[in-house]
């Protein structure tokens, strides 16, 4: 796992990937089953990320390109010649007593059972409207919303780091002022009676507020490869912060 400063940012589209007629029906075959395995699958617009790279001008340079989910399904299908990996958005959310909030993914999403940071896949903008840090800022706001029921505004994000997992996946993270404990939790409260008055089930069903990577074990179920190195320097930066 890679953990980059995010206060220069500067992202470029690139073309589609492009498939082979083995690749593509390999691909549809493999969606199929997984929306039979889960019907709530939706191949909706995504932005994968083709690379990350060093730049003295720019800081970090991301390519991107425009997809729908179902290329991700690729990673799993033996011999596939592309491997698209996912740009994806977070949220530290800190209480004001330094945790930091964390939820559990619902049993009908992707990955059911598994803790992270509040966020979710990046979306491509409209034709002719720019991919950029304050999209994605705005993009964060919104997930932290839907999961969370927080109602921080976009402006009062700060970017934070970008991580890079072992399948080339990149995350941009953002940093939200903290909140009263108690409040984070009623706010996801409330979210949760509003949806299940619905029928629903939140995208993160469970919330819980971790100090530090030790503080993983006492969760049960998986959690993103990102989450401890990402507490570990939480800890550190909100040490430093509060001084001796």
């Amino acid at each position: 796992m890679d953990l980059f400063a995010a206060d220069r940012l500067r992202l470029v589209e690139a073309p589609p990937p492009r498939l082979s007629p083995r690749d593509r029906r390999a691909m549809d075959d493999a969606w199929d089953a997984a929306v039979r395995a889960n019907p709530a699958l939706f191949d909706g617009p995504v932005a994968g990320c083709t690379g990350l790279e060093h730049d003295e001008r720019h800081g970090l340079v991301l390519t991107w390109v425009r997809a729908t989910y179902r290329y991700y399904v690729l990673r799993k299908v033996p011999g596939a010649t592309v491997r698209l990996p996912s740009l994806f958005v977070s949220v530290a959310q800190p209480a004001d007593d330094g945790r930091l909030l964390v939820g559990r993914m619902a049993s009908w999403t992707t990955s059911p059972g598994r803790w992270q940071l509040p966020g979710g896949s990046v979306e491509p903008p409209p034709d002719g409207e720019p991919l950029d840090l304050a999209a994605l800022r705005r993009h964060a706001a919104r997930e932290l919303a839907e999961e969370t029921g927080a109602d921080t505004p976009a402006d009062d994000l700060t970017p934070w780091q970008v991580t890079r997992g072992a399948n080339g996946s990149v995350g941009v993270l953002f940093q939200a002022p903290p909140r009263p404990a108690a409040r984070l939790h009623e706010r996801h409260a409330t979210l949760t009676a509003a949806e299940r008055a619905l029928g629903r089930t939140p995208e993160l069903d469970r919330l819980a507020l971790v100090r530090s990577h030790a503080d993983l074990a006492d969760l049960t179920g998986p959690h993103v490869s990102y989450l401890a190195p990402v507490l570990c320097r939480h800890a550190r930066s909100w040490s430093e912060a509060a001084g001796p």
